[in-house]
């Protein structure tokens, strides 16, 4: 548990929940806390207190792109990188105090960079020896006094997370992150944090974490039969009255759930998704709530209690470290009790200040060692690669993702299911991905692919495929024969988001964005051959889409042909590697089309 830099050793306590030492604040400038206990308490005194929030950081330490190798910048003017929100945080600790603030994030820390994918399978912090996580160091440096788990915590293993957590000086929450036998928590659920007020009883806040009940889809391979992942509603209903129990004056929640009541996986899970806005609706007690997952930015957002009529203030900053959440409290001591008569939420945006120059030396050498890394070159192109009309055209830098899905599939059937038709689902993750003519590096592929997903091969039949495809096709607004077709605003990217939208290669299809939903999969056929309903194919899909994310139909549920926990990103690398040449004749085919009632669109 980290403490501030000055002599504070009055200030800690120990927590009656956690046992752990727990930092105790008291105001900026304020009497020892020996002293304060000899002065009268006040009638109606009053203390206001902070809490800043991250979220979705996704192994941003500094303001880099990994993938283009340079300074990260996007057309809003935004910055990326905890060192960047560091300084905002040490603005917001010197303007209130540094007892006057609590400091948490709402989860997915440790996937999401090519600096998180070293320090995870390239030279991995379960390596004996090998350098503390980054973002552990990064976040120790900040002084975080908790942070949940986020699904994508869980994508390189429970080994590597365990790992992490270790590292943490800090504890991991996750309330609903259960042990699959004994069904106890297997994490931390929540910490109590005590707020020293001189002359006045401590306040004490109450920390929940709650992750995604998703885990258990999207990293089956790495916690079935370990873990499982009850919803946030329920598992809120169990520990907020606890936390009341035990004294706690303000209960704040860290979520790693959205605010819009939605499911991305539809009915394969009997949990809500994105349940913040429903836990604050069904369980009194709460005061506030972090909220992440989503990738947005919602600066204050506010949901009356249904049981209790009370306002729960709720804030999302965004992701990668774009904005930094702000819920400011004030509180009066009422009877002998804290009450919070006040609370507001807002974000800040980061990009107006330098990096924190701790951090940078921290960390910079771990940068630098990625930078090398992903700079690696591993072949040559014969041409210039783009992504960038990949969600609407069948384009070569696609066709290089399904060849390698279906080679490996191939390669790795049994000698029954190699008989039947193969093809490959993936979607276009990175509408700037470019694979450049001559040299090629592991930036260059890892731009293109930046999930870190493994293979499956699944059997759909021809009916259960056209299900999926139409299912897919719901990425794209309908737009009438004869109109126009404007690609700023053809896909439904808002709420049916690139990385949820796969094409095949294998079949060949139309796409007719003229016609409704449900009826927009013309001319599905395999080696010129109409499909039919009962033909059996292997599809070369990874792991999330094989789980059910993204709610998909079928194929979740469809029998396994194939699987392995290689990444499809390195088997990329090796493609080209063990070719030295990337040359799109060896697999671009144009297998699918847009259409308007049957006239190509392109």
């Amino acid at each position: 548990m980290p403490v501030s830099p000055l002599n504070r050793r009055a200030f800690v306590k120990k927590s009656a929940v956690t046992g752990a030492a727990v930092a105790v604040a008291g105001a900026a400038g304020a009497p020892a806390a020996q002293a304060a206990e000899h002065q009268p308490v006040k009638k109606n005194r009053t203390w206001s207190f902070s809490v800043l929030g991250t979220t979705d950081l996704h192994s941003h330490v500094f303001d880099w792109d990994y993938y283009l190798d340079k300074a990260y910048s996007d057309s809003k003017g935004n910055s990326v990188g905890v060192a960047r929100v560091a300084t905002l945080i040490k603005q917001q600790r010197a303007a209130k105090g540094e007892e006057h603030v609590l400091l948490v994030d709402a989860g997915d820390i440790i996937q999401g960079t090519s600096l998180a994918y070293y320090f995870a399978r390239v030279q991995p912090i379960t390596d004996k020896g090998a350098p503390k996580h980054p973002m552990a160091v990064a976040m120790n440096h900040m002084r975080y006094d908790a942070a949940a788990l986020g699904n994508h915590e869980f994508n390189y293993g429970i080994e590597v997370l365990r790992k992490f957590e270790s590292q943490c000086r800090f504890p991991l929450l996750g309330a609903n992150a259960l042990d699959a036998k004994t069904l106890k928590p297997a994490f931390q659920p929540y910490t109590v944090k005590r707020i020293c007020v001189p002359g006045a009883p401590d306040i004490k806040v109450g920390i929940l974490g709650l992750t995604n009940p998703g885990i258990a889809l999207w990293d089956k391979d790495n916690v079935s039969g370990k873990m499982v992942f009850p919803g946030l509603v329920e598992q809120a209903k169990k520990y907020v009255p606890r936390l009341r129990a035990l004294g706690c004056d303000v209960v704040f929640l860290t979520d790693h759930s959205g605010l819009d009541g939605s499911s991305s996986y539809g009915d394969e899970l009997p949990y809500v998704e994105n349940a913040s806005n429903l836990v604050a609706q069904q369980v009194p007690g709460i005061d506030a709530i972090l909220v992440g997952h989503t990738h947005v930015e919602v600066p204050s957002y506010t949901v009356k209690n249904e049981e209790t009529g009370e306002d729960v203030l709720l804030s999302e900053p965004y992701c990668w470290g774009y904005r930094l959440s702000v819920f400011d409290f004030e509180l009066e001591l009422v009877r002998g009790q804290w009450k919070v008569t006040k609370k507001t939420a807002q974000t800040l945006n980061p990009n107006t200040v330098d990096e924190d120059p701790e951090i940078k030396k921290l960390l910079e050498a771990d940068h630098e060692l990625v930078v090398k890394y992903v700079n690696t070159p591993v072949g040559t192109c014969t041409e210039d690669l783009s992504a960038a009309d990949s969600c609407w055209k069948d384009v070569p830098i696609m066709d290089f993702i399904h060849q390698v899905q279906m080679d490996t599939v191939k390669a790795g059937l049994s000698t029954a299911d190699a008989a039947l038709p193969l093809i490959s689902v993936a979607a276009p993750f990175s509408r700037t991905a470019d694979i450049p003519a001559g040299s090629v590096t592991i930036k260059d592929i890892a731009g293109l692919y930046i999930y870190d997903n493994t293979l499956y091969g699944k059997k759909l039949t021809g009916a259960q495929l056209k299900d999926y495809l139409e299912y897919a096709a719901k990425y794209y607004y309908q737009v009438a024969a004869g109109t126009k077709v404007d690609t700023a605003t053809l896909t439904n990217a808002n709420s049916f988001w690139d990385y949820m939208y796969d094409t095949a290669a294998g079949v060949s299809y139309d796409i007719d964005i003229a016609q409704a939903e449900g009826s927009r999969i013309k001319n599905l056929s395999y080696n010129g051959t109409p499909v039919t309903d009962d033909q059996v194919f292997v599809v070369a899909v990874n792991n999330y889409r094989a789980n059910g994310g993204s709610g998909y139909p079928h194929i979740a549920a469809a029998d396994i042909a194939y699987s392995s926990t290689n990444e499809i990103r390195q088997l990329m690398i090796d493609y080209v590697t063990s070719k030295a040449t990337l040359d799109p004749k060896d697999f671009a085919v144009t297998n699918w089309q847009l259409t308007q009632g049957g006239t190509p669109v392109f």
